[in-house]
């Protein structure tokens, strides 16, 4: 066997890390952008032109050719660069990871509740067999050995089993869940120099991503909410943005409600990421908005009686606030107490670590 060696080029591998770093970055820029391909590739040229990054070997021309050859990205239309779905699905997994890199190892991984009955999921205990039992359950080693003490103890020489020797092992069950995500898009999420609208969309798709590949008999609805909620297709979530809208808390809550009670999980809950205190009601076919700094009582209350109704469907709300206006914690606190839920006052930096655990959590919870 022969071996060729050639001398280490050091220009190709800074270009190859180079391409990755920009490559980070655009995909950084495209979470910014709401998934505004044209918009995230005008402000990477921009950032590699004022640091020097581009060269002979690479310009922008030349990074939007490999976005299209590796299928990330292609021209619609209208000619303009937009992501191709290969391109959206990329784009979650990176938000996932993201949410998921600074998690410690134990973190709960998997989706099983805590009761025992059929189930795919085999655990190392065993116990007598009972009619109706799965015969695949079956723990052979232990029923052999159940029929050898038998049959010694009887003084019998032939090993014979039967079905008093029979030992299964048990299973946890697994139980299916119902999840609508409710994302403020309100014009709040950007005011004041802080854009929470950037990491609320990163962790809905995650969720999505996670949900899609991890557990595909889970049911996921995304609602946007402004002056009025709308599910959004889970193929839009990289879409995601703000606009110059209210908030109608109540409405979104409803619309939630209503989603879930048509569905047959046993299992079903609703996620809340807003900053904002509710500032419009729905009522008898006119429209109140209301956005003094002030909590409105009228508004305040029937969002509360939302809550109660979810509460009485067994629907459980986990709220993640991000902000710390004491008005509005104070708000969020009545929402949870009313609907038994939970609530999260978070910082933007860990949303989206509380949320995705959190959701792995409810989900070994029994919900009867």
């Amino acid at each position: 066997m022969h071996f060729r060696y050639h001398e280490w080029d050091r220009r190709r591998e800074r270009n190859e890390q180079l391409l990755k770093d920009l490559t980070r970055l655009f995909r950084q820029l495209l979470a910014k952008t709401a998934g505004d391909v044209e918009q995230a590739l005008e402000w990477l040229d921009r950032i590699a032109r004022q640091h020097g990054l581009w060269g002979d070997d690479l310009d922008l021309e030349k990074f939007k050719q490999m976005l299209q050859q590796e299928g990330q990205a292609a021209r619609d239309g209208a000619g303009r660069m937009a992501l191709t779905p290969k391109g959206e699905k990329t784009l979650r997994h990176e938000a996932l990871t993201e949410i998921f890199a600074d998690l410690k190892k134990g973190s709960p991984g998997d989706h099983r509740s805590r009761a025992t009955g059929a189930g795919a999921e085999r655990q190392p205990e065993v116990r007598p067999y009972a009619f109706g039992d799965e015969l695949w359950n079956i723990a052979a080693t232990d029923t052999l050995n159940n029929a050898v003490r038998r049959s010694l103890g009887a003084g019998q020489d032939d090993i014979t089993v039967t079905e008093e020797d029979l030992a299964v092992h048990e299973t946890e069950f697994s139980t299916s869940c119902a999840t609508a995500l409710l994302v403020d898009c309100s014009h709040s999420m950007v005011l004041y120099g802080e854009d929470r609208m950037t990491p609320a969309r990163k962790v809905a798709m995650g969720l999505v991503e996670l949900i899609q590949t991890r557990f595909p008999k889970d049911r996921l609805h995304v609602i946007a909410f402004g002056d009025d909620a709308v599910e959004v297709p889970l193929k839009d979530v990289p879409y995601l943005s703000y606009g110059p809208y209210h908030t109608n808390t109540k409405a979104a809550l409803e619309m939630a409600r209503t989603i879930l009670l048509r569905t047959k999980a046993p299992n079903r809950q609703i996620f809340l990421i807003t900053d904002g205190k509710p500032t419009v009601l729905d009522e008898g076919g006119r429209r109140m908005i209301d956005s003094a700094p002030w909590l409105n009582p009228r508004i305040v209350n029937r969002t509360l009686d939302e809550a109660a109704q979810c509460r009485r469907k067994h629907i459980p709300i986990t709220t993640f606030m991000v902000t710390d206006d004491p008005t509005l914690v104070s708000f969020v606190e009545d929402l949870t107490q009313i609907n038994q839920g939970r609530a999260y006052f978070t910082s933007l930096g860990k949303l989206g670590q509380y949320l995705l655990v959190d959701y792995i959590r409810n989900r070994k919870r029994t919900v009867r």
